[in-house]
């Protein structure tokens, strides 16, 4: 099972050994980030990489980290306790990210059942999935301790992750806002930028919902109420980060992680609910007319992010249990903290994409792409340009837009393997025949594209080609010894006396 709070998330990694304790004071501008980020590169790059489609071995990622004397505040901070497959395993509640995928897939596609006793069957199913909506309760943890009037964020130990950043961020809190129209609920992860005790800039890409929501608040000329949630069910970040179908509800989904519904508590001066099991909580409104300059920010492309006018977000009350912990993380170049979050998006997501783009066998967002930048997709060929066609489906699938590089292989090559991927781009693909360059929307973090959030994007047909593809020569066997001798050598290993570690 998940775990109820971040609280009991640290403990269980401390007694499994998955957590390091630093007793000695550092400092929350700069220190926190050298020592996080030499923890989450301790392991080998080869050990990030996952060896299978659902990593076991490897990507251990370090330890997690728990700062308890952080000069300037009484709250100790905890870092990349997310950053290992394990660890993700262990706040996603699950033996294997494939099983997690498996129980999406059941979600998503049921079977229907075709007499009574299948009816009778499916009906504990049906009443879990209406326990998976979050419920509201009166009093929760996260509210042991208000502060009002004496709210000060610069009590919380607050980090500056990268030299040129433009000050200290919040970087790993749920940002929880309403649609004044419908009603209905968003959690993202947005960066925070703290420029006095109780203002700062919200950072959002005009493409999320939060962004949105502002939109529609500013456009009536109203303040949009807006609560910043750290910590609380171990699934929460997750959830928050998740490239989610529209009108799906991440609430929804991290009760769905969760196998129970997500407990709410109202906040104390704006009209909005927030996880009763929260370590912290910052409520507040995003003026209408208002604006920061925000950055700039080293971010998860492994560059600064530029500096750019933002809303700003006015403090009203900081809520928090009693001895809080404050969770927080960095992003740049990879493996940090999120890459591993993102890798088990890769996996979980798998049979949702194929809802989109049934043609998808399996894909993998490799760590040199930074998420947006590249994408191996492997398919099973059967007619002339399906390779384009996937490519286009995909540039066509939510978040899937941002995608500025897309290899298409065929189904016996792992896409896991960067190198078996490399080697069909060589021996497949004809520049001129095999290349899609098209335009579109792109990352706006993406500092190559020619204008802020479009530009070009690449597909490369690395598949075995087919009549109807263009100029086809006659097309080779690829080597590979039958699986008879194969078997044979397997049996006879041990006569050869051959050692091979």
């Amino acid at each position: 099972m998940p775990y109820p709070d971040l609280q009991s998330f640290v403990a269980e990694l401390e007694r499994r050994g998955q957590l390091c304790r630093v007793r000695a004071e550092v400092d929350p501008v700069l220190e926190i980030t050298e020592i996080a980020d030499r923890v989450s590169k301790s392991a080998a790059a080869g050990n990030a990489r996952p060896p299978a489609t659902d990593p076991v071995h490897g990507g251990r990622g370090g330890c997690g980290l728990l700062f308890e004397r952080v000069k300037g505040s009484g709250i100790p901070l905890a870092i990349n306790l997310y950053g290992s497959y394990e660890r993700m395993r262990m706040a996603l509640g699950c033996e294997s990210f494939d099983a997690l995928a498996d129980r999406i897939q059941a979600l998503i596609k049921p079977e229907v059942p075709s007499t009574l006793m299948d009816k009778i069957r499916k009906l504990p199913d049906l009443a879990r999935l209406a326990g998976y909506a979050p419920k509201v309760v009166r009093t929760g943890l996260c509210q042991q301790v208000v502060h009002t009037d004496d709210a000060n964020l610069l009590d919380l130990p607050i980090i500056q992750c990268w030299p040129e950043d433009g000050g200290r961020y919040i970087t790993f809190g749920g940002v929880y806002t309403k649609d004044p129209d419908s009603g209905d609920r968003n959690v993202g992860m947005y960066r925070v930028q703290v420029f006095e005790p109780k203002r700062t800039a919200m950072h959002w890409h005009m493409h999320h919902d939060g962004a949105r929501h502002h939109r529609k608040y500013a456009a009536r000329g109203e303040r949009m109420p807006l609560a910043i949630v750290l910590g609380g069910e171990s699934v929460l970040p997750y959830a928050a980060t998740c490239p989610l179908p529209p009108d799906v509800s991440e609430l929804l989904f991290a009760g769905f992680l969760n196998d129970g519904g997500i407990e709410l508590v109202p906040c104390r001066t704006i009209p909005l609910e927030v996880p009763a099991h929260a370590e912290i909580v910052v409520e507040g409104f995003v003026d209408p007319k208002e604006t920061l300059l925000e950055g700039p920010f080293g971010d998860h492309t492994g560059f600064y992010s530029l500096a750019d006018r933002y809303p700003a977000f006015q403090v009203t009350a900081i809520t928090h249990r009693r001895d809080p912990i404050y969770p927080t993380t960095i992003v740049g170049k990879p493996p940090q903290e999120d890459y591993y979050l993102g890798k088990a998006t890769e996996r979980i997501f798998l049979p949702l994409l194929r809802v989109v783009v049934p043609d998808i066998v399996d894909y993998s967002l490799p760590m040199f792409g930074a998420f947006h930048n590249c994408m191996f997709v492997k398919i099973r060929k059967e007619y002339p340009m399906q390779a384009r066609k996937v490519m286009s489906s995909i540039w066509g699938a939510g978040q899937m837009m941002f995608t500025k590089l897309i290899i298409v292989v065929d189904e016996h090559v792992n896409v896991h393997d960067e190198q078996d991927v490399l080697f069909h781009v060589g021996a497949n693909w004809d520049p001129r025949r095999d290349t899609v360059i098209v335009d579109g929307p792109l990352d706006i973090l993406d500092h190559a594209a020619p204008f802020c959030g479009t530009g070009g994007k690449m597909g490369i047909d690395a598949t075995r080609k087919v009549p109807g593809e263009g100029p086809v020569r006659e097309w080779p066997a690829e080597l590979e010894m039958t699986g008879g001798v194969k078997e044979l050598v397997t049996r006879r290993w041990g006569e050869y006396g051959i050692n091979v570690k």
